[in-house]
């Protein structure tokens, strides 16, 4: 049976969304694929927000805050629970929180077009390498982004998550050693690449809208 492949049936859901978000959603976003009269109405931006929004409120730090925060489940250790019933991420609509292994998948997609973006921007008006002050930042953002995304405990896990002998994985022992040294400052990245990317956005927007000109440092 393909249900006894997986851990239950939500998880088999979960690759079936996935799978229809790579293979109807995603080329929707992309120009070759582009349709005129989708373009008016579902552009890159607006696509790439749902995934990028996604990963992030299913992100583990970010539910740790808001569930203290708002959810008030729990508000600080040693405090009792103020909810009369307690079934954790098993109902809606927390259990879309299991979805988020599945983000982390798409919004590296995401960051693969950004590093595709900051290639793109390390090129003078002449087509030849050249550095501009979008360069280095849209640089800096994407750097965040992808410590922010292999940080990740979903990353943690599917590097080294499941293995019962680290011993006999040497590969995938030292890259989950790795992820485990970022997972530490997950945070921290957490905080930091949503700052770089709100900048780099409204940089881009200025320069996009004619605010100002992106300075040359180089070509």
């Amino acid at each position: 049976m393909l249900t006894n492949r997986f851990a239950n049936r939500s998880e088999l859901m979960g690759i079936a969304v996935l799978a229809v978000l790579l293979v109807v959603i995603l080329p929707l976003c992309l120009d070759v694929f582009r349709l005129n009269l989708v373009a008016k109405y579902l552009t890159y931006a607006f696509v790439a927000l749902v995934f990028v929004l996604g990963f992030r409120l299913t992100c583990y730090y970010y539910r740790g805050a808001y569930y203290r925060a708002f959810w008030r489940s729990p508000t600080a250790c040693a405090v009792r629970e103020p909810h009369a019933k307690y079934s954790g991420e098993t109902k809606f609509p927390l259990i879309g929180q299991n979805l988020h292994r599945y983000f982390f998948y798409m919004a590296n997609l995401i960051a693969i077009l950004l590093t595709y973006d900051v290639v793109q921007a390390f090129r003078g008006p002449n087509g030849d390498f050249g550095i501009g002050l979008g360069s280095i930042i849209m640089l800096i953002n994407v750097v965040a982004v992808w410590a922010y995304s292999l940080s990740c405990h979903s990353c943690r896990h599917i590097t080294g998550g499941r293995l019962k002998n680290f011993s006999k994985h040497p590969v995938r022992y030292w890259a989950w050693t790795q992820v485990s040294k970022l997972n530490k400052h997950h945070m921290a990245f957490a905080w930091i690449s949503l700052t770089t990317l709100a900048l780099t956005d409204l940089y881009i927007m200025l320069v996009a809208s004619g605010a100002f000109s992106d300075p040359r440092i180089f070509n």
